[in-house]
């Protein structure tokens, strides 16, 4: 900081003092930091405010001679001619050097430097722009004319010198010269605003006519001089700004006939809606409701739904303006027929898309549509040949066969179930359904041996129990009951487990009256070495011979029941036979049957059976027995107590510890040392609750004392 005070002192004294001798300066020996540091930004702020840095204006000079304006010529220029040569690309200094020429109104010279500029650097777009400037702003129109010529051909692609070109000479009247002009522009083919440019130049004189040819060539670009066809600027929005046009001066013909064409150009490969959306308004605004819904439908039925929603939303509010009721509803079913198009297209195999898609053409549309729809959808057979995935399939095929047979003739119906069935891989799989829905339509034909033939076929071919089940319930209808026994027989040999079966057969030998046929039967059912619900099968041979009142065939039944399982249910059953069976001696006998299952299920594992049976006999007993009878059954029954068993987890781990419910019988020689403890257990804290009592009322215990 001392320094730089020596150094600005010093400079200071050599301003006051002039060409005297500058003092040296003193080294600085301290150069520790100032206790007040100054900023770069204070020591600018203090420079700022003292104008050291500010010069005095140069002084005004008047010019009062010739002598004196060219000595200032003569400088000025030198001054331009040095810039230029240090740096001769810098346009900037030749466009200020031909500027001064110019306000000296030396155009000559101000054209030279021009032409010079543009020997370095002639694409310079700014340069060409100020060189014509000057020539039209001293009037020199010919030469105006000359340097757009050759700015145009020198950069054809510059946009502006044509604009300026063609404005220049529509200015000075020079309509056809400018038309001349656009024409030469056209050939380059340029962007889209050059066309409008040249549409309304000649619509700002009239010529429609040349104003349409020019919009033929902007979409479909004509060479005048080659003769060749290209496509410049094709686009839907041009055709629609043609057809406007055309519009807009009452063409309305013209107009319909280039909606036509460009509907024709763009073909169905690249439809958009926004020129369908045009047509129709166009259409609409002259009246022809009819021609709007063609043009309406015709996109729609083409055009992909995710591309089209504009298209919907005006084809529907065109409905609400002129349609009746039966419009706005098709538009809605148009609309989700696109959408299942798509979602069907998408997965061919999403049977649940294709039955919506269905439901719709069936309540909109003709049969031959629907058939066709139909045809589609059962085209797309599951590619495995596992059920799982033919479950929603099949289910087209039936709502086919029954849409041809309520809607069409039954010659069709009949082909679909065939096709269907020829179609399915019975060896691997079958679906007994479609089968007996085909069974049926024969019968309401009338076709009674095609029904036979083809529930025999279905047997043979993939027997399962529900076409036996069918097959027999469809002859049961029929009264044929000898066709149903050897249906049953049939059905039996195949599955000879299916206790369902074995019921059904002996009941219908019942209800035919032959008994001993039905005996049969179950008997011969309950031989079976494999059944799948024997249980049923027993009860419904036991309620059999009950109902025959064949009491004593009913109680070997039991006892050849007991001999194959000793569940409680089972005596529980065989009591309460035995109670209703409404004899004298029923009440000793279910007495006994009692007694004998409780010796039984002594050596049963399951403690809650046992338990279950007791309070069985206990209610019999409290119905139907003496005082020493219910008192003997009390005695039977056991102590439930509470107990805790260790867990263990599936690694072997221990687990915790669990409680449970056990009982305790006073029948069990082996319980009597549990029951003995269990009594002792209760005594002592029965006597620890009254050791209690007496603690907290010792005034009591005084009293009883002396008592």
């Amino acid at each position: 900081r001392g320094g730089a005070r020596a150094q600005r002192g010093g400079k200071m004294a050599s301003t006051a003092a002039g060409k005297q001798r500058i003092p040296k300066v003193a080294k600085v020996k301290n150069k520790a930091p100032a206790e007040v540091q100054i900023t770069a930004e204070q020591l600018l702020r203090e420079a700022k405010e003292r104008e050291l840095e500010l010069l005095p204006p140069p002084p005004q000079q008047k010019i009062t001679d010739v002598e004196e304006l060219n000595d200032y010529k003569l400088r000025k220029r030198k001054t331009f001619e040095d810039n230029i040569r240090k740096n001769r690309t810098v346009i900037s200094n030749w466009i200020k050097y031909a500027q001064w020429e110019e306000s000296l109104k030396e155009i000559q010279r101000a054209r030279s430097i021009y032409e010079r500029a543009l020997d370095v650097d002639y694409r310079n777009v700014t340069l060409w722009l100020k060189y014509a400037e000057m020539e039209m702003k001293n009037r020199q129109v010919n030469h105006a004319r000359n340097i757009w010529d050759r700015a145009i051909t020198t950069l054809p692609r510059v946009n502006q010198f044509w604009y300026k070109y063609t404005y220049m000479e529509e200015m000075l009247g020079n309509v056809a010269g400018s038309r001349q002009v656009f024409e030469r522009w056209m050939e380059w083919q340029p962007e889209e605003q050059a066309w409008h440019s040249y549409i309304n130049f000649e619509l700002r004189y009239k010529e429609v006519d040349r104003a349409r040819s020019i919009y033929e060539r902007y979409i479909l670009f004509i060479s005048l001089t080659k003769a060749v066809l290209v496509l410049v600027h094709p686009d839907v929005k041009n055709w629609i700004k043609y057809a406007r046009f055309e519009e807009k001066h009452s063409y309305f013909a013209h107009a319909r006939k280039v909606y036509e064409r460009a509907v024709e150009f763009f073909g169905e490969e690249h439809m958009d809606e926004h020129l369908y959306v045009a047509f129709a308004k166009f259409e609409e605004n002259q009246k022809e409701f009819e021609r709007v819904r063609v043009i309406y439908k015709y996109a729609l039925d083409r055009i992909p739904k995710q591309d089209a929603q504009n298209l919907f939303k005006n084809y529907t509010i065109f409905e609400k303006k002129f349609g009746d009721r039966r419009g706005i509803e098709d538009i809605i079913v148009s609309k989700r027929r696109f959408q299942y198009e798509e979602e069907v297209k998408a997965n061919p195999h999403n049977y649940d898309a294709w039955f919506d898609y269905l439901r719709l053409v069936e309540s909109d549309a003709d049969a031959e549509t629907v058939r066709e729809v139909y045809e589609r959808a059962i085209a797309n057979v599951p590619p495995i040949q596992e059920k799982r995935h033919w479950k929603r399939y099949i289910y087209l095929w039936i709502n086919y066969a029954l849409y041809e047979e309520l809607e069409a003739k039954a010659k069709r119906t009949r082909q679909v179930y065939q096709a269907c069935l020829e179609l399915l891989p019975h060896k691997k799989f079958t679906f007994a359904k479609m089968w007996l829905l085909y069974a049926q339509f024969e019968i309401r034909q009338k076709n009674l041996p095609l029904a036979r033939r083809a529930l025999g076929t279905s047997i043979g071919k993939c027997p399962k129990n529900k076409l036996f089940k069918g097959y027999i319930e469809l002859e049961l209808q029929l009264r044929e009951f000898d066709r149903c026994r050897k249906l049953y027989e049939k059905f039996l040999e195949f599955a000879p487990e299916n206790c369902t079966s074995w019921i059904k057969f002996a009941e219908l030998e019942t209800i035919l009256g032959d008994i001993d046929r039905a005996r049969a039967i179950y008997e011969l059912a309950i031989g079976q070495p494999r059944l799948d619900m024997p249980e049923v099968l027993w009860k419904s041979y036991i309620d059999f011979e009950i109902e025959q009142e064949e009491y004593e065939k009913t109680r070997n039944l039991y006892r050849r029941l007991l001999q194959r399982t000793q569940h409680v249910k089972v005596w529980i059953s065989f009591a309460q036979f035995e109670l209703s069976a409404g004899r004298e001696e029923r009440l000793p006998r279910c007495r006994q049957i009692y007694e004998e299952a409780n010796k039984a299920m002594r050596s049963c594992e399951e403690k809650e059976e046992r338990v279950m049976l007791l309070e069985s006999w206990r209610s019999f007993e409290e119905e139907f027995g003496t005082d020493a009878t219910k008192e003997r059954i009390d005695k039977l029954m056991p102590e439930k107590i509470k107990k805790r068993r260790k867990l263990q987890a599936e690694d072997g781990s221990d687990a915790g510890w669990e409680e449970y419910y056990d009982y305790i019988f006073p029948e069990d020689t082996a319980n009597q040392p549990n029951l003995k403890l269990l009594a002792m257990a209760k005594l002592w804290k029965k006597q620890q609750q009254e050791s209690e009592a007496a603690a907290m009322d010792p005034d009591k215990d005084i009293d009883e004392s002396q008592t």
